[in-house]
């Protein structure tokens, strides 16, 4: 008499054949994504062109005093730098410094503004921020570091800083208020610091 085959033996190939196809499709779920997302980043396929700041993004490190502004503030800052005389284009972005933080409402003492400027303001001027702009924080800023490292040295410029110090956001005297409000606004939300 023959010896007769066992149906238990012949499923078991089968189940390990399987069970290294579950195997497979489970690493490739888990790895799949993951260099998928490597490649697009390396190769910039598929990446979105939209943002949702207004801004100039400032994401390579820099920090106050690598524009030439000495600082010691705790809290997310509107800074004005003004390489120049503070003239009607620094003027109006030290208003909006101002006006942004009251417009924080609930979340205005997590910021404050500021003023660097390179030269000293006028009697009139500083008359004004002494009668108007009672929590402006004033500060010296040294134009040769500016100059060096600042993206545009010539103008007068608005940063969003962040309360380690680094530099989040550029504007230009052009920025409109609303949209700076909602960036601020977004960078708080976020932020879970200052």
């Amino acid at each position: 008499m023959g010896a007769a085959m066992n149906p238990l033996n012949m499923s078991e190939p089968l189940n390990r054949r399987k069970g290294r196809w579950q195997l497979i499709l489970i690493l490739m779920m888990v790895i799949g994504p993951m260099a998928l997302a490597t490649f697009m980043y390396k190769l910039q396929f598929w990446v979105p062109d939209n943002r949702s700041y207004h801004g100039e993004l400032i994401g390579n490190g820099q920090t106050r005093a690598d524009i030439g502004v000495q600082a010691d503030e705790e809290r997310w800052q509107l800074l004005v730098t003004a390489p120049t005389a503070c003239a009607a284009d620094c003027q109006q972005l030290v208003y909006l410094a101002r006006q942004l933080q009251i417009s924080l409402g609930r979340d205005a003492s997590r910021a404050s503004h500021a003023l660097a400027s390179a030269q000293p303001v006028s009697t009139d001027y500083e008359a004004k921020l002494k009668a108007e702009y009672p929590q402006l924080q004033r500060y010296s800023l040294d134009l040769s570091t500016f100059t060096k490292d600042a993206a545009a040295p010539g103008d007068a410029q608005l940063w969003i800083v962040d309360p380690h110090g680094n530099l989040v956001l550029r504007y230009d005297a052009k920025v409109k208020g609303k949209d700076l409000l909602n960036d601020l606004r977004h960078l708080l939300k976020l932020s879970n610091i200052g």
